[in-house]
């Protein structure tokens, strides 16, 4: 019979549960930890585990996984929507890790993919970037509003410090950029309005870019529209879940799009002609975009900028 593993992921423990046998483990979220839970886990001949995204907690242990078993990666509120439909009012830890279980041998979700090492690295160095870009604003916010002079210089010091920093990741972003794939990255280089910082965040956060359907990547990335009827009510269509990271840095390329590309001009005052608001157009065209660096990635071809 085949068992189906559930990991509940705290910070400092892992509760992991089998469906159907029940059985229970409890251990760290540390590497010694995730070894007991690789042996524990091949003792019961697991096919499937399935976790919650918590934060970047689980990162390690579904990386460490992902290489020996399928791997399938969920949002917390997916897990808590199935516990209520099957009847789980109360939240454990190992109620938790059991309705996982249960969940692991029903659903139907991507398999996380070993990532290579400098995918991982590449993430963690996007990441670093966004939180010292982050910071930066919010000094440059702070200096707008600071008349102190003692407290101005503070913060010049400071912007002064966080620019610098911002360079040296750049460098690095951009000399690991071309180890996760060199051809992709030209490729999605000579795209108008795709800057490096946006070549990076694809490269590192939507490694499936050119490898599914349209509906498919625009999913990932939250771009796809969802219907919401019912009888003869027809609600309004809305984007939801997703991968944040990737719909911020494709927002600003939309951007870019409209102002330079004449398709994407004509697309964009078109939907705004027809009533649609500014961001409801700009979604739409984020959504047309990324599905043709899809494409374009997929056939192994280059950008062509339609004529108007």
């Amino acid at each position: 019979m085949q068992a189906f593993a559930g990991i509940d992921v705290a910070k400092a423990s892992l509760a992991v549960a089998l469906y159907p046998g029940g059985q229970r483990l409890d251990v760290g979220n540390d590497a010694r930890g995730h070894a007991t839970l690789c042996r524990w886990l091949r003792h019961h001949e697991v096919s499937r585990v399935l976790l919650e995204a918590t934060g970047g907690y689980e990162q390690a242990v579904a990386v460490m996984l992902s290489s020996q078993w399928p791997v399938v990666r969920i949002p917390p509120h997916r897990a808590r929507a199935f516990a209520v439909a099957m009847g789980k009012i109360a939240k454990t830890d190992p109620i938790d890790a059991a309705m996982l279980a249960h969940l692991a041998a029903v659903v139907k979700g991507p398999v996380l993919a070993p990532p290579c090492p400098a995918e991982v690295r590449l993430q963690a160095l996007v990441r670093r970037r966004e939180q010292l870009v982050e910071q930066r604003d919010a000094e440059r916010r702070r200096l707008l509003q600071a008349h102190d002079a003692l407290v101005r210089r503070s913060l010049q010091r400071q912007l002064k410090q966080l620019a610098q920093e911002i360079a040296r990741l750049d460098q690095e972003v951009a000399s690991c950029v071309p180890l996760c794939g060199s051809e992709r990255a030209e490729r999605l280089r000579r795209v108008p309005g795709i800057g490096a910082v946006t070549v990076a965040t694809l490269m590192a956060f939507l490694p499936e870019l050119g490898q599914l359907e349209s509906r498919q990547i625009s999913a990932l990335a939250g771009l796809a529209p969802y219907n919401c009827d019912s009888g003869k009510h027809q609600g309004v269509r809305r984007i939801r879940g997703g991968r944040a990271n990737v719909r911020r840095i494709l927002y600003m390329a939309a951007w870019s799009a409209v102002r330079h590309q004449p398709d994407f001009k004509l697309r964009y005052a078109a939907l705004r002609a027809r009533g649609k608001c500014a961001k409801v157009a700009l979604v739409a065209c984020m959504r047309v975009l990324l599905i043709r660096l899809n494409a374009m990635l997929r056939d192994g071809s280059e950008w062509k900028t339609l004529a108007a």
